[in-house]
């Protein structure tokens, strides 16, 4: 990319296009495992593990806030999320997950749309080939695991490794 600039489907990726990538990309660990860590401190928040704790419980409380990041709204049968608690954090999540989402990819396609479009020369990426999806596919499966690996290591990981014992 040296001396060149990067860009998609013929729209110039400048600074302000990364900026919004940026948010939308990490919107979802920073509220995820935020909220997850806020639970695992607070006795709120361990007040709603009836059943189980150590790994499993870690599981629960991570599996609760990433569905109602997606809007979702499920959680594990051992964890009590019927609490001021876990309504409240749990509402923060859906909200983030709806609009901490909607409004980064919507002002990126309108700094898009507002750009001419620019022709094809042999330094662009052509998006409809292998290549682009072998890359995509890896930028997605490294950042997820980089945000996500420590704390699956922390309860799914771990839990039939404890079992085990």
């Amino acid at each position: 990319m040296i001396g060149r600039t990067p860009e998609y489907l013929g729209k110039q990726i400048g600074v302000s296009e990364i900026k919004l990538i940026m948010l939308y990309t990490l919107a979802v660990p920073l509220v995820i495992l935020s909220l997850t860590a806020l639970a695992l401190v607070t006795s709120g928040g361990l007040a709603g593990l009836t059943t189980n704790d150590g790994a499993h419980g870690f599981s629960e409380i991570l599996y609760a806030y990433t569905s109602a990041f997606a809007n979702n709204g499920q959680n594990f049968a051992g964890l009590s999320a019927n609490s001021i608690f876990y309504n409240l954090t749990t509402a923060i999540a859906m909200v983030v997950g709806r609009f901490g989402l909607a409004i980064p990819a919507l002002a990126l396609a309108g700094l898009f749309a507002a750009q001419g479009r620019r022709p094809v020369t042999l330094g662009t990426l052509p998006t409809d080939g292998w290549e682009f999806g072998i890359l995509l596919g890896a930028t997605a499966l490294i950042v997820g695991g980089l945000s996500f690996f420590p704390a699956l290591a922390l309860g799914a990981i771990l839990e039939p490794l404890l079992m085990t014992h």
